[in-house]
């Protein structure tokens, strides 16, 4: 597999799975993990698409829990090479499909309302003055609201998937009044979220939530996640998360 310029291989899931990552381009965090984690798809019928999905990271790992076609959109050029590049490395080709795509522009080739399952890892912070911004562009694009915005996040996840499907997010949880306020505005119904602590005693920075379109009002809050041990060490349960994935 050809890398370029300060391209790496990495390996993920014990080694069973490769990415192609660079230091000078936004690499995949716990977030993704964590959402692969929890996200609810289809086993064996059906189809998964995963928005902002950087380098495929996504859609790669849910590769693991289901046999159906997941594809994922990518705007950044170089991400989205590097992500077809990383599918070919896995030899996953006839199964995952990226698109180099706008999610507010999607082509027709991305047919509404015919997914089972979207999930999105999206920028986390709102885009307000330019010296909050990262230098590099891959990160300030990954980071911040500067391509689209959690509203239009939400409303493509909407627009994508089934009635009856379910959309899932990973955010931060000072975000959850805006998550919830524009799932239920596009008709996502929150029904399943589950806040992440990096150490026991510290305030919950990850959020993961789910919806379902069109679904009744029943949301279940899960029990807390944490992370890591006093001694920085993961917990039990964060092993796991390797080992179910």
């Amino acid at each position: 597999m050809q890398l370029n310029g300060d391209e790496r291989i990495d390996y993920i899931v014990e080694n069973e799975l490769s990415i192609i990552q660079s230091p000078t381009v936004f690499s995949f965090s716990l977030d993704a993990i964590l959402l692969a984690r929890f996200a609810w798809v289809p086993i064996k019928r059906g189809k998964i698409i995963d928005l902002c999905t950087g380098n495929g990271i996504i859609p790669l790992l849910l590769s693991r829990k289901s046999e159906v076609t997941i594809e994922g959109v990518e705007i950044q050029d170089r991400l989205f090479d590097m992500g077809q590049r990383s599918i070919e490395l896995n030899k996953l080709d006839a199964q995952l499909t990226l698109h180099h795509a706008d999610i507010r522009e999607l082509p027709s080739t991305i047919k509404r309302e015919s997914y089972d399952a979207v999930t999105c890892n999206p920028p986390y912070f709102k885009s307000t003055r330019n010296e909050q911004h990262n230098l590099n562009e891959h990160f300030t694009i990954a980071r911040h609201e500067v391509m689209c915005t959690l509203e239009d996040v939400i409303q493509s996840c909407s627009q994508l998937v089934k009635q009856g499907g379910k959309v899932s997010l990973v955010h931060r949880p000072e975000r959850l009044l805006d998550i919830m306020t524009f799932m239920r505005k596009y008709r996502i119904e929150p029904k399943r979220m589950q806040l992440i602590y990096p150490k026991a005693g510290k305030e919950a920075n990850t959020l993961l939530i789910e919806g379902i379109k069109d679904g009744k009002p029943d949301l279940k809050v899960l029990p807390p996640f944490i992370v890591y041990q006093n001694d920085n060490q993961y917990t039990d349960e964060m092993s796991s998360v390797y080992e179910e994935l």
